[in-house]
Order: C-alpha cells, then structure tokens, then sequence
C-alpha cells in the first residue's frame, strides 16, 4: 500500500475536497485524483463519496484511520531524529460545554509543548465516537464508557446539569403554581442536543424550540429569558446567585464523561491524555 496515496486520502478528508487537497499537497487536483483510484484498485473498493463536503466509505473510513495513525508516528519518528516536533497534528472531538468550561486546561498545556497542534472538533458527547471510529479524530470526550476497538477508556468525571430560566419566563408559563413546560419555549444546542432532547421528552412535547449552536451565546439566549434550558451547574451558579435566572426544579441532570483514545504508542497522544484527565479534575 502506497503511503503517498493514503496521506492523499487523508488530505482530502481533512480539506474537505480534492481540489483544497490538491491545494494543501501542492499537487494538481489530477495527480489527487490519479492516487485516489490507483488506492481504490489497489483496495478493490471505493473509498470515498464524492459529495461536498467529501466522505469516506466504510472501507475509506478504515484506511482514513491507519493514515492518521501513520501521519502522527511519522511526525513523532522526525520530531526524535530531528530533534524538534515537526506539527504533530492531534484531532479531538469535544462537546461544547466542557469546552467552554473545565477542557480549557488543556489548550495551555498544549500551547507548552514546541510546534504541537491541537485540532478541535465540536460534538454532542453522544455522538463523538462516531468520529473516533471514523479515524476522524485520536481522540474524543464522550459518555460512552465501553471503548471503541482498538481504543482505551478512561473515566473524567460528571458534569451535572440544572433546569433554568428567567424569572419573567417562568412566571409568564405558570399556571396555578405548576409550570406549563410543553407551552413555556425552549432552548437547544443542536439537533443531536440529546441532553434538551431528553428532558424534553420528560416534560411532553414542546412547540417552541429556538437552536443555538455556540455555548456562550446558549448561556446568553436563557439569561435574557428566550427560552428554558439545561445549563452546567457551575456556569447556572452565577446567574442563579445574580437572581437573572431560577431553577425551574430541583431535578440534578448527571452526565458522566469519558476520555476515549487510540491505544497507541505516541508519546504526544499519551501527554495529551494526561493532559485532559488533569483538567477533568475540576469537574
């Protein structure tokens, strides 16, 4: 198998297409295309969807993961003989509120390490092992406790989430002293916000739904009263203090994190992993 096409491959499932692939090799879109069919003879397959942006097949997906693989033991092996880390790319998958809050940690210490890159990936913690079986990313925080093969598990932590509004919306939707939770409007991350979703379900079906898909602006739409939501405790904690929102119940939401990564033997992937455990300790 030829590394030259399996960089290629992952050069474009990282652009995104074969013209930004070609771009990123400095080679012709033609000479990007030539490589991709003489690895799909060669694996007697198709490998990649060419839709936009352009994707792997379950075939593609299972070489996307030994190029990615390949493309950090390359780096580490010139970083030693070199004598420096020639970029090391490390790909995680992150949900935005630990994002936002206890995994900023480990931006700093990455910023520590000579020539590092750290490359973030936005995802419900419910759905980020499915970049992480993809060979999307070699890392990902998830819920998932069992790991995906060829992967290693460690526990982070729970984050724990409270219900919340403004004062104003929650006086406007109670009726006789009990919440009108199906005609009080609401507030979702996304459309795999599977947190919201869920609670949703347990207080019926919900007519109002404004989607806000960036955790600072989310914390800023249920302070100002557009809707109800499910915030971290300790970025609700400020607001519930300042009185500019309540707690809706006295319902605790526990979402128990895990770190999945390759198992692998990366000295950068192993420091990123301590990395990220250390920084779950706040949780």
């Amino acid at each position: 198998m030829n590394p030259t096409h399996l960089h290629t491959l992952l050069s474009i499932i990282d652009e995104g297409s074969f013209e930004d692939a070609a771009a990123a090799l400095g080679i012709s879109p033609s000479a990007v295309s030539q490589r991709i069919k003489s690895l799909e003879k060669f694996a007697g397959r198709v490998l990649l969807r060419r839709t936009s942006p352009v994707t792997a097949t379950a075939a593609g997906e299972i070489l996307v993961q030994s190029a990615r693989k390949m493309a950090l033991l390359e780096a580490e092996t010139l970083a030693e003989l070199k004598g420096r880390i020639a970029g090391i790319p490390l790909s995680v998958v992150v949900n935005a509120d630990s994002l936002s809050t206890w995994f900023k940690p480990v931006l700093a210490e990455v910023a520590r390490w000579e020539n590092a890159t750290l490359r973030l990936l936005i995802e419900d913690e419910s759905h980020s092992l499915n970049l992480l079986r993809r060979g999307d990313v070699l890392g990902a925080v998830t819920r998932e406790k069992n790991p995906v093969p060829g992967c290693e598990s460690v526990a982070l932590g729970t984050m724990r989430y409270v219900p919340v509004a403004h004062p104003r919306l929650a006086h406007r939707y109670t009726i006789q002293g009990e919440l009108d939770w199906a005609a009080m409007p609401t507030l979702r991350f996304g459309p795999r916000d599977t947190l919201q979703i869920d609670d949703l379900k347990g207080h019926s079906r919900h007519r109002r739904i404004s989607q806000i898909p960036s955790a600072e602006a989310f914390i800023e739409a249920t302070r100002v009263g557009l809707g109800w939501s499910m915030l971290p405790i300790h970025e609700a904690s400020p607001l519930l203090e300042s009185g500019e929102i309540i707690l809706l119940d006295e319902k605790v939401q526990a979402v128990p994190l895990f770190w999945q990564s390759w198992r692998l033997e990366s000295t950068s992937l192993e420091r990123l992993t301590q990395a990220v455990v250390g920084a779950a300790q706040t949780l």
